[in-house]
């Protein structure tokens, strides 16, 4: 058989099918009328298995929701279209509503015949609300993966419901005090703030003493730095100072050997116009003598 999804839907109230919708043929009517008449009042859901399809029946203040789906669809589709059904149903329908004339459930004449006035009944809502069943079955099925959040979310809800109901009763068979159970709840919401309030001090004291010890740490390399600059510009001055000293005495060196070797020159000098004098002179004593030539 083919996958159908949502394929019959119908509100009832006491045992009388108000409004219904398929747009598929079968005897799902059939069955869901007999499931009706033995539902059990002890819980507000429901689900039969029958030949590959589920019935699914939501039981709200007398009113009877159904909905037959293909079993491939799962139990979480069909129950988000009966509470949407549900609540479009007592929007329009519900007590506080007002609603202009007769009211829809309303039973105005108590001498007719039950049968005709509960069968007009059912005629008017079905005329009204069927086709309110086929466009939410149609939404249902065109829009799965909201309908599958929105299942998932309203298990949260529900599953949070059941803790805080298991916590109320627990806290009731203590025999524990509203007023007691308020104060508790004061004393942890206090007890948390104070928590919260240390944990920034703390914070803010580590953060202190880290910036401390960063700057303690900087510091120190800073000044070791300076030591070992002003230790090498202390270096540079005297190593400037012995250079200039070294030069200025090979100055005087220089000079004291350059005038050394002027003085010996000069007394070379005079030396040498001595001996010059001096050979001059024996030169003009003794004239030369005649050659003789044998003949």
């Amino acid at each position: 058989m083919s996958h159908k999804g949502l394929i019959y839907s119908f509100v009832a109230k006491g045992g009388v099918v108000l409004a219904e919708h398929t747009s598929f043929s079968g005897n799902f009517s059939t069955i869901a009328v007999q499931c009706l008449q033995k539902l059990p009042s002890s819980s507000s859901k429901y689900t039969y298995a029958c030949d590959s399809h589920t019935f699914n029946f939501l039981l709200d203040n007398g009113f009877v929701f159904l909905v037959v789906a293909d079993e491939s669809v799962g139990r979480s589709m069909p129950f988000v279209f009966l509470e949407r059904v549900k609540e479009d149903f007592k929007q329009r329908y519900g007590s506080n509503n007002k609603i202009e004339g007769p009211h829809p459930l309303a039973d105005d004449n108590e001498d007719d015949d039950l049968f005709e006035d509960r069968f007009s009944i059912a005629y008017n809502l079905d005329r009204e609300f069927g086709p309110r069943l086929k466009e939410h079955m149609q939404y249902c099925m065109e829009h799965p993966e909201e309908i599958s959040k929105l299942s998932k979310l309203k298990a949260q809800i529900t599953e949070v419901k059941g803790v805080m109901m298991d916590n109320i009763e627990k806290v009731l068979d203590r025999g524990e005090k509203i007023e007691l159970l308020v104060d508790k709840t004061e004393n942890l919401q206090f007890q948390a703030d104070s928590f919260q309030r240390q944990g920034r001090q703390l914070r803010r004291k580590m953060w202190l003493q880290s910036l401390q010890m960063k700057l303690m740490i900087g510091g120190g390399i800073l000044i070791l730095i300076i030591i070992l600059w002003l230790i090498a510009c202390g270096d540079v001055t005297r190593l400037e100072d012995q250079f200039t000293k070294l030069m200025a005495d090979q100055k005087t060196e220089f000079q004291t050997s350059l005038s050394s070797m002027s003085t010996d020159i000069a007394k070379l000098q005079a030396s040498v116009a001595i001996s010059s004098t001096t050979s001059k002179c024996r030169l003009l004593s003794h004239p030369p003598q005649p050659l003789f030539c044998p003949t």
